[in-house]
């Protein structure tokens, strides 16, 4: 069993879906829990009752992470909160469904800020506490499938999935030796309130079982969390700049 007693971790966007399950799935091992969120406070603090409820240290930060200045604060007051951060989860995003043809520059710069850049911001500012955990600090992002696949609509979010999965490799270039794993987890299908407002999410949801190889078991977001966890762990420290596959096999088969 994977123990994460005494170690804190930070899960952007873990007010709802996949950064959720994510957040109580480290909470469950252990850890102390750093709920971010923008928009959906009532859900955060609804997070943070059931991570408190497990005994667990919880603060909520609501914190853009597209933007530096709140990243720089969000990680000041771990520092001055909890004394570390062990682990960073990077699930935040946005993006919006729509044709490429009817992206516009802010939208393109809402994504790449909220989804790429702020790998770049949050890394510049909680590396120093990684590196200084002990045993080694864990990064993990989560991506998709659309970094290099086509779906419909999703070519601003696939996009700036795919340049995250990029920056997490050359993240790991330069923080390995200086104690700090960086790896990303790739998440198929999941039922979120997000992939919900998929254009054709009814008839991709209706698919899933012709697409997986796991018989009628349907990928959820504790699987994807419970891949976080592993590459939280110490049980993953040879693990480094990798892509782990969630899906159920859906991916290796037309």
């Amino acid at each position: 069993m994977i123990d994460l007693t005494g170690k804190v971790a930070l899960v952007t966007g873990s007010s709802r879906g996949i950064g959720r399950a994510c957040a109580l799935r480290l909470a469950e091992a252990g850890a102390d829990i750093v709920v971010n969120y923008v928009t959906s406070g009532r859900e955060a603090d609804e997070v943070a009752a059931q991570i408190a409820a497990m005994g667990r240290h919880v603060a909520c930060v609501r914190a853009d992470v597209g933007q530096e200045e709140d990243v720089d604060d969000m990680v000041g007051f771990i520092k001055q909160e909890f004394g570390r951060l062990d682990i960073l989860v990077h699930n935040a995003a946005t993006g919006g469904f729509r044709p490429l043809a009817a992206t516009t520059q802010r939208h393109f710069d809402a994504a790449m800020h909220t989804n790429v850049l702020s790998f770049v911001y949050l890394l510049k500012a909680a590396a120093p506490l990684l590196e200084s955990a002990p045993g080694r600090g864990k990064a993990v992002v989560l991506s998709s499938h659309g970094t290099h696949m086509a779906l419909p609509m999703y070519g601003l979010i696939g996009g700036s999935k795919a340049a995250l999965t990029a920056l997490a490799r050359h993240w790991a270039l330069e923080l390995g030796d200086r104690g700090v794993n960086v790896n990303v987890v790739e998440a198929g299908l999941v039922e979120t309130d997000s992939t919900k407002r998929l254009p054709g999410a009814a008839e991709m949801f209706a698919g899933r079982q012709y697409k997986t190889m796991m018989g009628e078991r349907m990928l959820e977001a504790a699987d994807v969390a419970d891949a976080v966890l592993f590459l939280s762990s110490p049980l993953s420290d040879l693990v480094q700049g990798q892509t782990l596959v969630v899906d159920g096999g859906a991916a290796i088969h037309v």
